[in-house]
């Protein structure tokens, strides 16, 4: 079927509305005027750079020639990589992700452009253009998924790092579906693949799991580390995106979660041992950056030594704890969580903490030296950590202060769809009920009303599907 329009229609009009020559309209675009004559007859295609020129030309918004383009020249005729390539990525930088879907789907059916399809989406993944890289992953793991590819692996893993939101029960899907992926993946690629998993486990305290990984990275780290090559430019491509001895002393400190959370502290000690002296581990020279990473990790066991031992009814090692996070403001929020737990479980005091702390721990990002800490545990410990603080203060029968943070608590827990912790606070909301004013039960009623209409969504969802 022809396009209603073509690119050279809608230039034959401009010019003869305007009543520019050729010549005129060539010194406007920087066209050769005879490139714009053999353009305007059929005689030349028509290529990405000169359908810029042409637009900015005939004075129309940038990309707004892209759907016609789109129809006249490249799903028109057979396809052509020389053209449909820098389309693919003028259609990613103007966010024209409409014409790059139906490009994607068109070249679907021409399983020979799936590999250039992946090392584009590669590239848009590079340049942070993520929605655009999006598109073409999806089509590269559809037409592989039938295939046991390293193509479709890093598809998938890619994809999986973009389902990671706000939403709990979301990112659980994400995780599941990703997770058979894994052993696809070229080595390298897979202690970043197993880390990121086994965080998102973390932060829904799947801990099963997060054993299971944490097992696997200390396994696949330590044969990396003792099979090493030395790195030669052509290596550096497919290295891990962190130092070898990251991930095995990473795995170490997932272990030493897994145990604090079955609260089995003097386990969790030993693991803390274990990461924590990373300089003690058989390595000859340690490098600049495996310096940093000792340093990090030496760092994170001196706060947690101390908060195993409080969590473990040793309440002398709080002024220890408190003197740690006083040097570590980044650690704040974790560790005021933990006090909070401590005092809650062993009747403890810690209004000047409160008083000291308080008003600088809010909901934001955090980071250390070796990067950004993982959002979805960011958001975690923030939950449990306000529903902490409302426990403490409904034990000192503060209501009003107590039911504050509750709701706040409540109100996240929603918004990031994390189950676990929005059945903890509606307990405890009803456990304190009888404490509650007049607009926090109604304000408590209204929350709920919100998960009633989340959950009937879901339902509306599910039976769509």
């Amino acid at each position: 079927m022809e396009p209603e329009t073509t690119v050279r229609q809608q230039l034959k009009d401009y010019l003869s509305g305007s009543g520019l020559t050729l010549q005129q309209f060539s010194d406007i675009c920087g066209i050769n005027a005879g490139t714009v004559s053999a353009m305007l007859s059929g005689q030349r295609q028509i290529s990405m750079h000169n359908l810029d020129r042409l637009t900015m030309g005939m004075g129309l918004v940038e990309g707004s020639l892209y759907e016609v383009y789109l129809e006249d020249c490249l799903l028109g005729s057979p396809p052509d990589w020389r053209r449909m390539g820098p389309f693919i990525h003028r259609c990613a930088e103007l966010d024209k992700l409409d014409c790059l879907e139906r490009l994607v789907h068109a070249l679907a059916d021409h399983l020979a452009y799936i590999p250039l399809l992946f090392d584009t989406a590669e590239l848009l993944w590079n340049e942070r253009k993520r929605n655009a890289a999006a598109l073409l992953y999806l089509c590269v793991a559809e037409c592989e998924k039938y295939q046991h590819s390293e193509r479709l692996a890093v598809s998938r893993y890619r994809l999986f790092k973009m389902e990671l939101g706000a939403d709990q029960e979301r990112n659980l899907r994400a995780a599941a579906w990703f997770e058979e992926y894994i052993d696809r993946l070229n080595e390298s690629n897979q202690l970043d693949a197993i880390k990121d998993l086994a965080d998102v486990y973390a932060s829904l305290h799947r801990w099963d799991r997060v054993q299971f990984l944490a097992e696997e990275l200390e396994r696949k780290a330590s044969i990396q580390r003792r099979h090493r090559p030395k790195r030669n430019r052509e290596e550096v491509e497919i290295s891990p995106s962190r130092e070898l001895l990251f991930y095995l002393l990473y795995a170490y400190l997932l272990m030493a979660n897994v145990c604090e959370a079955h609260q089995e502290y003097e386990r969790a000690l030993q693991y803390v041992d274990l990461y924590s002296h990373g300089e003690l581990l058989d390595i000859e020279e340690f490098g600049e950056a495996e310096q940093q990473v000792v340093k990090q990790f030496y760092q994170w066991g001196q706060g947690n030594a101390y908060l195993y031992r409080l969590m473990s009814g040793e309440v002398e090692a709080l002024a220890g704890y408190v003197e740690y996070v006083a040097h570590y403001a980044e650690e704040s929020i974790p560790a005021m969580y933990r006090i909070l737990q401590a005092a809650n479980r062993f009747g403890l005091n810690v209004d000047h903490l409160l008083e000291h702390y308080g008003p600088s721990l809010v909901f934001e990002e955090r980071s250390s030296r070796l990067g950004t800490y993982n959002a979805q545990i960011v958001a975690d410990q923030y939950i449990r950590y306000v529903s902490e603080l409302a426990h403490y203060h409904f034990r000192a029968q503060r209501y009003e202060a107590g039911f504050g943070y509750l709701l706040e608590g409540l109100e996240l827990a929603i918004r990031y769809n994390h189950e676990s912790m929005l059945i903890h606070c509606i307990r405890l909301f009803e456990r304190f009920r009888h404490g509650a004013s007049e607009s926090g039960r109604k304000q408590y009623k209204k929350l709920l009303c919100e998960v009633q209409t989340n959950e009937e969504k879901k339902l509306v969802v599910a039976k769509r599907a």
